[in-house]
């Protein structure tokens, strides 16, 4: 057919192939040609199919610690991939900002310290972490006499609270969040002799389930400054008194040697002298005293504008306020590094207005530090001796954030913390 030729067709088909090809019962084998690859089954995609490496990538992505503990608690497949990874709780801590859920006031006539959440609308696994605790602290014993006689608080450290007793002296330790609670003996009677009494918990490595409760007892005086520290183990379930060793210096005359409340991190206590440019430290591990010197002009000013704390890396800090110059008053913060020789020193980081954090135009504005945790340092602003509102200042960024408005707390405020959760964290031998 003419017309076959021009658009490409052979002039001569074979009809016998086109038949074989047409019929719908003729195999490939028939035809010479190889039988068509089957393919296997598809294999069903599980939670488990996903690898423990991008579990944890993909919880980096989560906002908060709370929200990771609501994911982790998922199934048993998250938990594992949280649980087995010290690296991955490193890197989550590194980019998420510490857990704050609120802060402990400390009026002087209360049975228990009052709490006042941190609100967010924003993260709902923040509000029922809040929720779901108990900030009242009702697993405390109560007191049948003087209701104001109560609990004070002493210290915070790994989401415990740690309170005394007024009348009987008795130490606790208090998680909120995990309701945990521990309840100490009596104190021996050679540290109870005055209310100066301090309270630190440190926590084993290994397990946060052990650990010791250091109770330090300054005896301030005109020419002497000794101290005594006593060691609570719950290993031993037994209090061992260290004795009395002298931890300055005399002093000029006329002078007392006294000492703000202590500061715990990295397992040592600061405690800022009230006149003298130096800080009395303890190191828990050893009981062995030491000190560490000022600035000069740190010498005389007030606990409300100086705070010890450390870094998001852990770094010894200090932050002050300086208001020599009384119309540009400054907030400085300084870091302990070590120079060319190693030899530690106060090295000046960065400088900050205080017009960064009040407004200059109210009357008798002013500025206290609460608190330095893991690179955050927690303000209060007061105009009028009325609190205003509570700040936090991240010293890697400078970013300054409003925690709370409209005298919602009352100062001094001491910022809660949350904790690693013990429930997230093992290791894989334990786990098989």
């Amino acid at each position: 057919c003419r017309s076959e030729r021009q658009i490409g067709f052979s002039a001569r088909p074979c009809p016998a192939r086109a038949v074989r090809l047409s019929s719908p019962g003729v195999m490939a084998s028939e035809l010479g040609l190889p039988p068509p690859a089957t393919r296997p089954p598809a294999t069903p995609t599980t939670i488990a199919s996903i690898s423990d490496d991008l579990l944890c990538e993909i919880f980096l992505l989560l906002p908060s610690l709370p929200s990771l503990v609501r994911a982790a608690l998922a199934c048993r497949t998250f938990l594992n991939a949280v649980r087995s990874s010290p690296a991955f709780r490193r890197r989550f801590r590194a980019l998420h900002p510490p857990q704050l859920l609120g802060f402990f006031g400390e009026p002087r006539r209360a049975p228990v310290p009052p709490f006042v959440p941190l609100r967010s609308r924003s993260d709902p696994d923040l509000a029922a972490a809040v929720r779901g605790s108990d900030f009242f602290l009702t697993r405390l014993p109560e007191d049948s006499g003087d209701s104001t006689l109560g609990w004070k608080l002493q210290s915070f450290h790994g989401g415990y609270v740690v309170l005394v007793k007024d009348t009987t002296h008795q130490i606790a330790a208090y998680n909120p969040v995990t309701q945990a609670l521990h309840l100490l003996p009596r104190p021996p009677e050679e540290i109870l002799f005055s209310d100066s009494l301090e309270a630190h918990i440190v926590f084993s490595e290994e397990d946060q389930r052990v650990f010791r409760m250091v109770c330090v007892q300054h005896q301030s005086t005109r020419r002497r400054a000794p101290a005594c520290v006593a060691v609570f183990s719950t290993a031993t379930r037994e209090w061992q008194v260290f004795p009395w060793v002298e931890t300055s210096p005399p002093p000029p005359p006329h002078d007392f040697i006294k000492f703000y409340p202590g500061t715990q991190l990295n397992g040592f206590v600061y405690w800022k002298h009230t006149s003298r440019p130096y800080v009395l430290v303890l190191n828990t591990a050893t009981v062995q005293f030491s000190r560490v010197d000022l600035p000069p002009f740190l010498g005389q000013i007030s606990s409300t504008r100086f705070r010890l704390g450390q870094t998001k890396d852990g770094m010894l800090c200090m932050v002050a306020i300086d208001l020599s110059d009384a119309e540009r008053g400054t907030l400085h913060v300084w870091f302990r590094r070590a120079d060319d020789d190693g030899v530690e020193k106060w090295v000046l980081g960065d400088t900050f207005l205080l017009t960064t954090f009040i407004d200059a135009t109210k009357d008798d504005p002013t500025v206290h530090i609460e608190a330095v945790i893991d690179g955050f340092v927690y303000l209060s602003t007061k105009y009028d001796e009325h609190t205003e509102s509570l700040l936090s200042l991240c010293l890697e960024t400078a970013k300054l954030n409003k925690l709370f408005g409209d005298s919602t707390y009352v100062s001094p405020a001491h910022p809660y913390i949350m904790a690693w959760p013990p429930s997230l964290v093992c290791n894989k031998v334990s786990l098989s």
